[in-house]
């Protein structure tokens, strides 16, 4: 039982963030302060949105490049609905959760049906994504935003826990119990794995596409709403810096790019991981511009790991098939 327990995929993106908070808490005692804790959470609630919204792509084996773009677009849409058409906040959050669901509809039925790479579909739109983003706002930001939204993207519930924990809260535990307690996730882990296994199962390989990529558009803007509550107004230029992000945490939690395998408890422990190095590097007065190098270097190291990892057990399955 204690054996299996260590070889969870999120086991060791969890040993590695307990001891960088241990680690920096001793270095930078401002580090667990309430207020750089909130500042942490706030950005681990918006930034696991992102990248969930990219593991459910992975999940089935491919990649999702517009995740920045439909975020971005159900950003300003969210802010524009409120300042242009004085429409109440609930109602432009779930109209823009509605583009973002269409957004990635459009991305599923092409990558279904007409047999293009997802990489190259997604790269198209998202260039259609954000030329939309921008012929909204012609590049201008949407300042009018309700302090009743203003609130929310910022205050807190019991101590540094901040409001926005709650949707993020609230998507993790869904996603893990779609993918692992639901036939409609095993089918999403087994196109993954193995499409020619799972049409011969009779799953609907096109339609589990289309399911995976319309769940990633709706994750994706919900993230954009977060992020335009958190910023207090609606920038053109939400998402641009999301894709390096989307696909680090999930690898980082375990995550295979050849799709069946990923783990919602591990892509959480990358975000954290992602963050607390941002905050690292803001405390230390470092460059953050390294972030990105940073990020290159932990993506290459997780794809490293899982790589050897995959060939220890085709060589045990192999053994054991002999």
């Amino acid at each position: 039982m204690k054996r299996e327990f260590l070889k969870q995929d999120w086991f060791g993106p969890f040993i590695v963030t307990l001891l960088a908070i241990v680690i920096v808490g001793a270095l930078k005692p401002s580090f667990l302060s309430p207020f750089n804790i909130q500042i942490l959470l706030l950005a681990i609630s918006v930034n696991a949105l992102v990248a969930f919204s990219q593991m459910v792509i992975i999940a089935i084996g491919q990649m999702n490049l517009s995740v920045g773009a439909i975020g971005g677009l159900a950003a300003i849409s969210f802010a524009g609905m409120m300042e242009i058409w004085g429409l109440p906040w609930p109602l432009a959050a779930v109209l823009s959760l509605g583009i973002g669901l269409f957004a990635g509809l459009t991305n599923g039925l092409l990558c279904a049906y007409t047999g293009i790479s997802a990489f190259v579909i997604t790269l198209a739109t998202l260039s259609v994504f954000k030329g939309i983003n921008l012929g909204i706002t012609e590049a201008q930001p949407f300042y009018d935003v309700p302090e009743v939204v203003k609130w929310l993207g910022n205050a807190t519930m019991v101590g540094p826990i901040p409001w926005l924990v709650v949707p993020f809260a609230l998507s993790a535990i869904a996603l893990w119990y779609l993918l692992f307690r639901l036939p409609l996730g095993r089918s999403v882990l087994a196109v993954g794995g193995n499409t020619h296994a799972a049409e011969l199962s009779g799953i609907s390989v096109p339609w589990i596409v289309v399911f995976a990529h319309s769940v990633s558009g709706l994750l994706a803007a919900l993230a954009g709403i977060m992020l335009v509550a958190r910023l207090q107004l609606g920038q053109p230029s939400i998402g641009d810096d999301w894709l390096i992000l989307s696909f680090a945490a999930p690898i980082i939690g375990g995550a295979i790019l050849t799709g069946g395998r990923v783990s919602v408890g591990g892509t959480c422990c990358g975000v954290a991981i992602v963050a607390i190095i941002t905050q690292v590097l803001v405390l230390f007065n470092i460059d953050p511009f390294l972030v990105q190098v940073v990020l290159g270097g932990l993506i290459l190291w997780a794809v490293s790991v899982n790589r050897i990892r995959e060939v220890r057990e085709q060589r045990k399955a192999a053994a054991g098939a002999s």
